[in-house]
C-alpha cells in the first residue's frame, strides 16, 4: 500500500516543480498572455480570446476585449468599452474596429459614419475606420463613398481577414 501512495505523491511533487518553471518577470508573462488572446482572436476563437482578455489590464487588452465581444454580437457590453478606450487613445485601432462593429451591428449607420469620420480626421491610417464607415455607407446606399472607403481600407490593410470579401464587394460594385 505504501507504494501506491508513494508514486502519486512523487508525481505530484515532480509536477509541482515542473509547473513552477523559471521565475520570469510579470511583464513577459503578460505579453505572452496578450499574444495568446490575440492568436485566439485571429483564429476566430472569440470565447477563448474573451477569457484571456478579461484576465488582463491595459488599453490594448481592453480594446481587444471590446473587439472580441463585438464579434460575438455582445454590443451592449462592447460599445462602452470601445468608447472608453477611444477616450484614452482616440485612434486605437482595435477599439475603432470594435466601435464600428457595434454601431453597424446595431444599425446605427449615421453614428458609425460620424464616429469613424472622427477617427479618420485624427489619423487617416486607421484601416478599420474606413472599413466600418464603408460598411455604414453601404447600408445607407452611399455606394460611391463605400467604394472609396473600401479601396482605402485595402490599401492600408491588404492582408486583413476582410480583404477578400471587400474586394468581392468592390468587384460586384464596379460591374
Amino acid at each position: 500500500m505504501k507504494m501506491r501512495h508513494a508514486l502519486p505523491v512523487a508525481a505530484i511533487l515532480v509536477a509541482g516543480c515542473a509547473s513552477a518553471g523559471s521565475a520570469r518577470p510579470a511583464v513577459a508573462a503578460r505579453a505572452e498572455t496578450l499574444e495568446t488572446g490575440v492568436t485566439f482572436y485571429k483564429q476566430g476563437k472569440y470565447a477563448d480570446a474573451e477569457r484571456v482578455f478579461r484576465s488582463l489590464d491595459g488599453l490594448e487588452a481592453r480594446s481587444y476585449l471590446a473587439a472580441t465581444l463585438a464579434r460575438q454580437r455582445k454590443f451592449g457590453e462592447a460599445q462602452p468599452m470601445a468608447e472608453d478606450a477611444l477616450k484614452q487613445q482616440g485612434t486605437q485601432p482595435m477599439a475603432t474596429a470594435a466601435l464600428g462593429n457595434c454601431l453597424v451591428g446595431q444599425q446605427k449607420y449615421d453614428d458609425a459614419i460620424s464616429r469613424m469620420s472622427a477617427v479618420i480626421a485624427s489619423d487617416d491610417r486607421v484601416a478599420y475606420a474606413y472599413f466600418w464607415r464603408g460598411q455604414a455607407y453601404q447600408h445607407v446606399g452611399q455606394t460611391e463613398r463605400m467604394a472609396g472607403d473600401f479601396e482605402t481600407f485595402l490599401r492600408l490593410a491588404p492582408d486583413a481577414p476582410e480583404a477578400a470579401s471587400v474586394q468581392q464587394v468592390l468587384s460586384s460594385f464596379r460591374r
